[in-house]
């Protein structure tokens, strides 16, 4: 070897040193960094958060190495039961004597919510990537709050835009009867005036409903071109179901708004092939996408969503700005989530702005009909790509206190 070689390689172990040293230099509050997932363990979107959650965020902590300036990243997890006052409940306690630091997924934009209020009054982290509703940024922004894999908005100005641009222009929603679905209600309808398209009516059901008889009536009785269905996961495999049934889908279109790989999973391409839907990540997409699913499918069993990436995605963010920032400290980690660049199997380029929206592009996909598919968990084909300043809510609409005008 050369002398020159030699000096290189010197130079770089000693490189390799003192950024092993300055990763262990650091102090943490409690001796220990903790992360809690607080999701949707038993109830009807257990199967698109649930212990693939839990999993994904363990995954993160094993990658980033287990330790935080030599001590112990701890993962704790809790179902908060689809209910609002459960969730805050919850994260209240983990945030006061739990010892918690972030709390991440959060499926269920009411629980999401209330969650990200108590995060704000206690100046600790939320970060939500199973939740859609656009008040995480706005009316509940703070420093500390994150909305991470998607949001209402992204879906409305995916699936809804291009269906009503399509000559889909008379639609009526069949609404899960709380923030996620009225939020997503709202954001399409907004869509479709926007698009000279016309609303002609809307019903809302409970969350977990099994028996769409009566709603499916109501939107053929509308004889709107589409019948967009501003739910997820059991009420949409259920509303799609029942749609087939009563023979809604000769004469007018499904728009499933939230769409999950579980739900086509559990649906099959006979009955969901040609729907179209909007997602932050696919993971067939790229050779990045395939190694992290195929650990994924070997820990949980099925394949994982755009949410349970998010929820790697960010948890190892997190953990790289708490190493950027030499604490815990939640202000000087906020400053570097929303310095650092996001770089990895979940998004390209992607960046937290001021609200707390981290920003990527998105993608319209559809599902693949049984003879396109070629194997295993192979649903989606590309439609097209959304960019991230397109994607998301301009900066000029958001009502977040911390947003310049």
């Amino acid at each position: 070897m050369s002398k020159k070689l030699l000096h290189w390689a010197a130079a770089s172990v000693v490189a390799a040193g003192v950024g092993s040293a300055q990763a262990q230099s650091g102090t943490l509050s409690n001796d220990v960094l903790r992360i809690g997932v607080l999701t949707d363990i038993s109830g009807v979107y257990a199967d698109i958060s649930g212990k693939g959650a839990v999993e994904a965020v363990k995954m993160a902590v094993e990658d980033f190495g287990g330790k935080m300036f030599g001590k112990n990243i701890d993962v704790v997890s809790a179902d908060h039961q689809n209910k609002a006052d459960v969730g805050a409940a919850k994260a209240r306690e983990w945030f006061d004597t739990g010892g918690v630091d972030m709390i991440n997924d959060l499926a269920n934009s009411g629980v999401a919510l209330a969650v990200a209020g108590v995060a704000k009054e206690k100046k600790r982290h939320v970060i939500v990537n199973n939740a859609s509703n656009v008040g995480v940024t706005n009316a509940q922004c703070s420093p500390y709050a994150v909305h991470y894999a998607y949001d209402a908005y992204s879906l409305a100005h995916g699936t809804g835009k291009t269906i009503a641009e399509g000559g889909g222009d008379t639609w009526f929603f069949l609404t899960v009867d709380f923030a996620f679905g009225i939020g997503l209600e709202q954001q399409v309808s907004d869509v479709v005036r926007a698009s000279k398209g016309r609303v002609v009516g809307a019903a809302r059901h409970p969350l977990g409903t099994t028996d769409f008889s009566s709603y499916m009536l109501q939107a053929q009785a509308s004889k709107a071109k589409i019948i967009g269905l501003a739910s997820t996961g059991n009420d949409t495999i259920n509303a799609i179901k029942a749609a087939q049934e009563f023979g809604v889908t000769k004469n007018q279109k499904l728009a499933a708004l939230l769409l999950w790989i579980q739900d086509v999973h559990s649906l099959g391409l006979q009955t969901a092939q040609g729907l179209q839907l909007t997602n932050a990540w696919y993971w067939d997409m790229n050779d990045e996408s395939r190694a992290f699913a195929r650990r994924f499918m070997q820990r949980v069993g099925h394949m994982p969503n755009m949410a349970h990436a998010g929820d790697y995605s960010s948890t190892l963010h997190y953990l790289k700005a708490v190493q950027a920032a030499g604490s815990d400290d939640p202000d000087a980690v906020s400053a570097k989530m929303r310095e650092m660049p996001i770089n990895d199997m979940f998004a390209k380029n992607g960046k937290i702005r001021a609200d707390g929206r981290m920003v990527h592009d998105m993608y319209l996909w559809e599902v693949k009909s049984p003879a396109e598919s070629k194997y295993a968990w192979d649903y989606l084909k590309p439609v097209k790509t959304i960019p991230a300043e397109q994607a998301f809510m301009p900066l000029a609409q958001s009502t977040c206190y911390l947003v310049k005008k």
